[in-house]
């Protein structure tokens, strides 16, 4: 398994535990228990699930009244689209095991 491999499986895991953390604090919001940090979701994000937590976003109707959510994780997206294209596109080839 090369790199290329363990970083769509690592972006995947991540996106699945970003969408996974958007309904679980959703649910303990409705349940008025203990609830995840909006940090740590944004953390998530930061470290590439930001796709995971915009679908999570959507689908569970979660922190979309919160402009710093709204506009913070398509901002985040966006970063690190530009960061990858960035880095796709760069004329310095990276040592790939």
């Amino acid at each position: 398994m090369n790199a290329i491999h363990l970083l769509i499986i690592y972006f995947i895991i991540i996106n699945l535990i970003s969408f996974m953390a958007m309904g679980i604090d959703k649910r303990r919001a409705v349940k008025h228990v203990w609830r995840i940090p909006e940090s740590t979701l944004f953390v998530l994000a930061i470290i590439g699930g930001s796709i995971g937590s915009i679908a999570g976003m959507q689908l569970f109707r979660h922190k979309t009244r919160h402009w710093y959510f709204v506009y913070g994780m398509p901002a985040i997206l966006i970063v690190q689209i530009i960061i990858t294209l960035a880095l796709v596109l760069s004329p310095i080839e990276f040592l790939v095991m």
